[in-house]
């Protein structure tokens, strides 16, 4: 079967090719450049703790070499602290839990990494894997589709035609795909301005993040961010004014050394400038993100970042949401509605995330006298600033599903836990089937539906006791007869569950249903909601991913329709 095409070799793209081989599906990455990333320390991204260890488990080791944790977050206006957290250094997981709201869990340190180091990570990882290949200098310039695949012709050296079975854009803002496709792409430009610098100095916060509203010193810009990176560098954010002059390079190092002098008594302390640049944001949001067998991801779909979200973090969240749809539609075939379900939930999620940034926009950069607040929200300004930059509220937090096409019919076994259906689950403690015991988000990404049985005392029973005792017997029948691959796991305890409850949760982790103790036909139904009804097999659900690949292939398209078109 033909591999799936992706255009653009950016994160997003190298990042849902190796989801993709993680399930064994093969793809072909068109890259536009020469096929590596220009060092650029002035330009690095803030991934949230769930999406890092999703490209942790993709194989990209860099971000541990090259990436910081936050160990804090530091919010100042004037000459105050108005706001300081400590961050949680795990991966976001719950080992323990509180009912009461008013003292929550530490929120889970976002991780910080030059971008140029998270590409490269991904290209190591590629250069890995038999099921991606990387084609440079492939300029994608025409799009053909029919019922059973995609053919796509690239100009430059390799120019040639490619079939694929689909094919994902994740070619970034002027994206060759979406103008192809025809799809409009509205939005507000020019939405923040920053000016940035990477710089090597010692500041009085090691290893916390920072953000200094409306600064004392004389000149200053209205918001400075700081964001630590490894060896002693700082990424440093000026906001600049909407429509203000161009930031010359004296006019950066008077920022810089401003800067530096008021947060360090005065002093403007030993600094190197390594990088520098300019950032301009923009708000805007594809009308369609699938057009038959064509999808759009990445900046290709959305684009947003201003006070506190992330864009490159949305579009890896594209890539958890799309890759096992499309490794289920390419292994066993399927219904529109799943492909359609990609676009439903993820549009969404990114709308809303907008709406909730432009919402914000004139509350926080209007002026001191204005009063108005996100809807139903009671904090003020820096708490939502904060819960921006650290992954929660409405401008940070990760997103939900609770409205999707895919959700299950109700059921009298129904029962509600501490995640509404749509959310992502907990990243509790669980034993797998080989008895190990690992978190819950280590066994994502896999494309399996995860079956997991809440059995308090499990944890200090031998496992060839308790596998052949109370429910699992009948549990481990009943998943072997549901309509997608699934695993089983279980868990001393969760967040809400009583005793022999039963989750399924999606292979992107996101919550399908909880049951009330083992209920076959309507784990069946959830499982089959979830693959979006009945499929047309092309082959047994239960064939290996290793296997489905053996009869795949990357290669360009020869035929004599190939000859032709040249």
């Amino acid at each position: 079967m033909d591999p799936v095409i992706i255009v653009g070799a950016g994160p997003v793209g190298l990042a849902l090719s190796l989801a993709l081989a993680a399930q064994g599906v093969p793809s072909v990455v068109l890259d536009e450049g020469p096929g590596k990333e220009e060092p650029r320390p002035a330009r690095s991204v803030v991934l949230r703790a769930d999406m890092a260890a999703m490209v942790e488990r993709l194989g990209c080791t860099t971000l541990r070499d090259e990436g910081v944790r936050w160990v804090g977050w530091r919010g100042m206006r004037r000459r105050q602290v108005v706001r300081h957290l400590e961050l949680d250094l795990g991966l976001g997981g719950t080992e323990e839990w509180s009912e009461d709201p008013a003292s929550p869990a530490a929120p889970a340190a976002p991780l910080h990494i030059p971008q140029h180091a998270l590409a490269r990570g991904l290209r190591d990882a590629i250069a890995r894997q038999k099921l991606v290949e990387l084609v440079p200098e492939a300029r994608l310039d025409t799009i053909e589709q029919d019922r059973d695949g995609v053919v796509a012709h690239t100009r430059g050296p390799a120019g040639t035609w490619w079939r694929g079975s689909h094919l994902v854009g994740c070619d970034g803002a002027r994206s060759t795909v979406r103008k192809l496709l025809g799809i409009r792409f509205p939005g507000r430009t020019a939405v923040e301005r920053h000016a940035v610098a990477a710089l090597r100095t010692e500041l009085p916060w090691p290893g916390e993040a920072l953000l200094h509203r409306q600064p004392p010193w004389r000149g200053a810009a209205e918001e400075i961010g700081a964001r630590p990176l490894p060896d002693g560098v700082w990424r440093i954010d000026w906001l600049l004014p909407p429509r203000g002059d161009l930031v010359t390079p004296d006019a950066l190092i008077a920022r810089v050394r401003e800067t530096l002098a008021g947060w360090c008594d005065g002093v403007t302390p030993p600094y190197e400038l390594i990088d520098t640049g300019v950032h301009t944001l923009h708000h805007r949001l594809a009308r369609r993100w699938r057009v038959d067998r064509v999808l759009l991801a990445g900046d290709a779909a959305h684009l947003l970042g201003a006070v506190g979200t992330q864009g490159l973090d949305e579009g890896l969240r594209d890539v958890d949401n799309l890759a096992w749809k499309l490794a289920l539609t390419w292994h066993h075939g399927g219904s529109d509605r799943l492909l359609d379900s990609y676009q439903s939930e993820r549009r969404a999620a990114v709308a809303t995330r907008l709406r909730a940034a432009d919402q914000s926009l004139p509350v926080l950069r209007g002026g001191g006298g204005l009063r108005t607040y996100l809807p139903g929200a009671t904090r003020g300004h820096d708490a939502l600033l904060t819960d921006g930059h650290v992954g929660r509220g409405p401008l940070g937090a990760p997103p939900a599903y609770p409205h999707s096409p895919l959700a299950p019919p109700y059921a009298d076994g129904r029962i509600p836990v501490g995640t509404p259906p749509g959310a992502p689950v907990e990243d509790v403690r669980v034993t797998a089937p080989d008895g190990t015991t690992v978190r819950l988000r280590d066994r994502l990404g896999r494309g399996r539906l995860l079956v997991l049985l809440i059995a308090p005392g499990t944890g200090v029973w031998d496992r060839r006791h308790w596998r052949t005792a109370g429910v699992m017997p009948r549990l481990e029948e009943a998943v072997r007869g549901l309509p997608v691959r699934a695993e089983v796991l279980v868990s001393e305890s969760y967040p809400g569950a009583p005793a022999h409850a039963v989750l399924l949760v999606r292979p992107d982790g996101h919550l399908v249903a909880a049951f009330s103790g083992v209920r076959p036909e309507e784990l069946h139904a959830a499982a089959d909601a979830v693959r979006g009804g009945p499929l047309t097999d092309r082959e047994p659900a239960g064939v290996s991913p290793e296997k489905s690949s053996e009869t795949s292939s990357g290669a360009p398209v020869e035929s004599d329709r190939t000859a032709d078109m040249h």
